[in-house]
């Protein structure tokens, strides 16, 4: 038996390198920013909310106090990603953003929720029409919320980055809709508008966030990444020069970027030598974008208890 520990380290930092080239080193301090301005906006909700005794508007200060901490939560564990592995945490705190991504994405449907509820609530008691001041504080939320959104534009690989843009671009949204309304009532007065909207746009939050949601409980649970094909991956193994048998391979999101691989490969004719198993991670990476290799060779002459594979 074999296994390539020497390459796997070298090939982690090439691969860390490899999934970041494309975006900002560091979106630690645009988490802070994002967070500070929200928090900015949830006073100004609260004011003016209180000042025109508007629901809509305290309601939405409630809702974007989510945004905060799920923004504050991403940061967290973005700072937490990047720590050494040590004694206790041999894969150091990488799943930290997976966790991140998955809260911020039930925060999501908590908030959708929340607005849903007091829709229904509106359409069976209309509100009186609150004023301009509605519409002013919901627009300067669409600019707050979409200044905020437009930071994390450049990390959509990153699926803890990805929660978090989800849930600000959403509320941007939510915001629009509110100015859209708040000039409809003003000019019809038809109190039902804001609530169908909402309803409305509440369905198209839950269509498109459903995604993340699966995807961030699929990593979870240590689930094979959605860009990764395992038939594939396993296929494509099993046909490598000298390997007659592949089996308990295991494919996992060590982090929101970065895939690992476990695997035994049956070789009758014995090891093929360190150049097969640097050539074979390379391709892993290169090909599949899966940075973190652990090969086990075999040889076939004692029967592994991990063998044969349950997975179809």
């Amino acid at each position: 038996m074999a296994h390539d520990h020497g390459h796997h380290e070298h090939h982690h930092d090439h691969s860390h390198g490899h999934d970041h080239s494309h975006a900002p080193q560091d979106f630690g301090p645009r988490f802070l920013i994002a967070a500070a301005l929200n928090a900015v906006f949830i006073v100004a909700e609260l004011i003016y909310g209180l000042a025109s005794q508007s629901l809509a508007l305290l309601a939405d200060a409630g809702h974007n106090f989510s945004d905060v901490v799920g923004l504050l939560l991403a940061w967290v564990a973005w700072g937490l990603a990047k720590r050494k592995p040590g004694p206790n945490f041999t894969y150091g705190y990488r799943s930290a953003s997976i966790i991140a991504a998955l809260f911020n994405a039930l925060l999501l449907f908590a908030a959708v929720a929340v607005i849903v509820w007091e829709a229904v609530r509106r359409l069976q008691t209309p509100a009186a029409v609150e004023g301009e001041t509605v519409i002013w504080v919901a627009a300067l939320g669409i600019l707050i919320n979409g200044v905020t959104a437009w930071l994390f534009v450049g990390g959509q690989k990153d699926l803890n980055i990805k929660a978090a843009f989800a849930h600000l671009a959403m509320d941007a949204v939510v915001s629009a809709v509110v100015v859209v309304s708040g000039v409809v009532l003003l000019y019809t007065g038809w109190a039902w508008v804001d609530p169908a909207l909402s309803i409305l746009v509440s369905g198209v939050i839950i269509w498109g966030t459903w995604g993340l949601l699966r995807e961030s409980t699929g990593l979870a649970l240590q689930g094979v990444p959605k860009h990764i094909d395992y038939a594939k991956v396993k296929a494509w193994l099993a046909s490598q020069t000298g390997v007659g048998e592949v089996h308990d391979l295991h494919i996992w999101g060590m982090s929101t970027t970065e895939v690992a691989l476990t695997v035994h490969l049956v070789m009758p004719d014995g090891h093929p030598g360190d150049a097969f198993l640097h050539e074979l991670t390379h391709e892993l990476e290169h090909d599949f974008g899966i940075g973190h290799v652990t090969i086990q060779i075999e040889t076939g002459t004692h029967p592994c208890g991990l063998a044969p594979d349950d997975v179809i």
